[in-house]
């Protein structure tokens, strides 16, 4: 797969609640129930504003579709400086699949999807994304524009199956919105998902996310990227925040866990698919990056043959 689907699986998002939100008048809400979570809204008829932590508050026109994927706390409302109501407190927790009225609705609509991340490490594959990603539903992007439209026709007109479509039909809008978030990217993102966002460095992280039991080296992945060593190595980690080794070594632990948390593979074998010459370079390794060591860490999340080592 390709680096963002393999992110995205190993992340394991799950449709939470799908929902439609009519809102009117003057209204906020402070989304205080986004930990560890991603939100995907867009917004189809009228508009609003979103502040995201200490940022300044941000329009959402009419057509925008949002993503909030770091678990930051926001508020959205019909204008800045509105106090918010805590979401977890005025609304429904069992909402799914419903179209939500709020403050006597007519005025804002949106309709989109929370999801929760299957990932025990979801901190770590989150925390590097830009903390809000705004992207225009209109002109070219007909598939976001696709789902969004039959998401919006399951909430009018339920028939059988409407709750599972409206949950792929989420899946496909994140995806979507995602994709869009990597055509423009901002210049002074840093993180995993900034560098994916760059031609050159995106065919490195490819390289590296196809093979990570290879032996790469710096000068390899320069090649793979039609860079010099020195200027793609800079380039590298000016975008991702850390150099390339450092980065195919925290994919590979991340790799690592999850296949420590299935419990079907000894410690020994994944290590050596990942590059590992021996279990004890990989126990170093995977105890320096994820803070404990892997046969401790299948056993909190009750692997089994990992646990026992070799089989």
């Amino acid at each position: 797969m390709d680096p963002l689907s393999e992110v995205l699986a190993l992340l394991r998002p799950r449709s939470y609640i799908t929902a439609g939100f009519d809102a009117g008048g003057q209204w906020a809400l402070e989304l205080d129930d986004l930990a560890g979570r991603i939100k995907c809204y867009a917004v189809v008829q009228g508009s609003c504003w979103l502040t995201v932590g200490g940022a300044a508050p941000v329009p959402v026109p009419e057509g925008a579709c949002f993503v909030l994927p770091t678990g930051r706390t926001a508020v959205i409302g019909s204008a800045p400086g509105v106090t918010p109501a805590r979401s977890s407190v005025v609304l429904d927790p069992d909402r799914s699949g419903e179209v939500v009225t709020y403050n006597g609705g007519g005025d804002v609509y949106l309709v989109g999807s929370r999801f929760e991340a299957g990932s025990p490490h979801v901190e770590l594959l989150l925390r590097d994304l830009p903390p809000l990603m705004l992207v225009e539903t209109s002109g070219d992007r007909a598939r976001l524009r696709w789902s969004i439209e039959l998401m919006m026709e399951e909430f009018r007109e339920p028939r059988p199956g409407s709750a599972l479509m409206v949950q792929q039909l989420a899946h496909m809008m994140l995806v979507q919105a995602l994709r869009l978030a990597l055509a423009v990217p901002a210049r002074d993102d840093v993180g995993w998902f900034a560098a994916l966002a760059d031609p050159r460095l995106h065919a490195a992280l490819a390289a590296m996310h196809a093979d990570p039991g290879r032996a790469w080296t710096v000068r390899d992945l320069a090649t793979v990227a039609g860079m010099s060593r020195s200027t793609f190595a800079e380039r590298f980690r000016a975008r991702a925040g850390e150099t390339p080794i450092a980065y195919l070594a925290r994919w590979r632990m991340m790799l690592a866990a999850d296949r420590l948390r299935s419990g079907d593979d000894t410690i020994a074998r994944i290590a050596g698919s990942l590059g590992y010459e021996s279990e004890h370079a990989f126990n170093t390794a995977f105890k320096r990056i994820m803070g404990t060591p892997p046969r401790r860490y299948a056993a909190a999340l009750g692997g089994r043959d990992a646990v026992r080592g070799h089989q």
